[in-house]
């Protein structure tokens, strides 16, 4: 039986490209093989269990963090709108080897995070934002939520297996 929690989102299909069923990707992950290498994906549309298919081919369009894509079985604009919405995914165990300093978003979604040398809980990773520089999205304890520049500087250590990580704010970061 296929668990929906053991699903890695790769990339939301967001509009088709031409009219030879060609897809237009919004990347979700930093490893462009998943849109440019052939083989099994699979496709999530809300919160149903994903379909499997096969991309044929992918290309990044020049300037833009955007693929084109081809996928087995959609040959036509109409059948590329189809799936316009849809979630591209891979299993959860299909992530790439990181160096030491690399760390999977799926890793630090819920990761708690301390502060100061007492380690004090003050909140929970809820997301992590791509824009320049990322950022963590924490949920601190009393509700409010902040955004936090994800450098060795502000986020120094990260425990992966202790599910924690420790945060070392400038003064004020956390109040806006």
């Amino acid at each position: 039986m296929i668990e929906k929690d053991k699903w890695m989102l790769i990339g939301e299909v967001v509009a088709p490209q031409g009219l030879n069923g060609n897809l237009r990707i919004k990347p979700s992950s930093d490893f462009p093989e998943r849109f440019t290498l052939p083989g099994k994906r699979w496709i999530q549309k809300g919160n149903d269990l994903p379909t499997e298919i096969n991309l044929l081919k992918g290309k990044l369009i020049p300037g833009k963090s955007i693929y084109v894509v081809s996928f087995e079985g959609i040959s036509t604009r109409s059948s590329a709108e189809e799936i316009i919405g849809c979630n591209l995914v891979v299993p959860i165990d299909n992530r790439p080897n990181l160096s030491n300093e690399e760390y999977h978003y799926f890793d630090l979604i819920g990761l708690e995070a301390r502060r100061g040398k007492n380690q004090t809980l003050i909140g929970h990773v809820t997301d992590l934002i791509n824009g320049g520089n990322d950022l963590l999205e924490i949920e601190l304890v009393e509700g409010k939520k902040v955004l936090v520049p994800f450098v060795k500087e502000i986020v120094p250590e990260i425990k992966i297996k202790e599910k924690w990580l420790l945060i070392n704010p400038p003064p004020g970061l956390l109040e806006l």
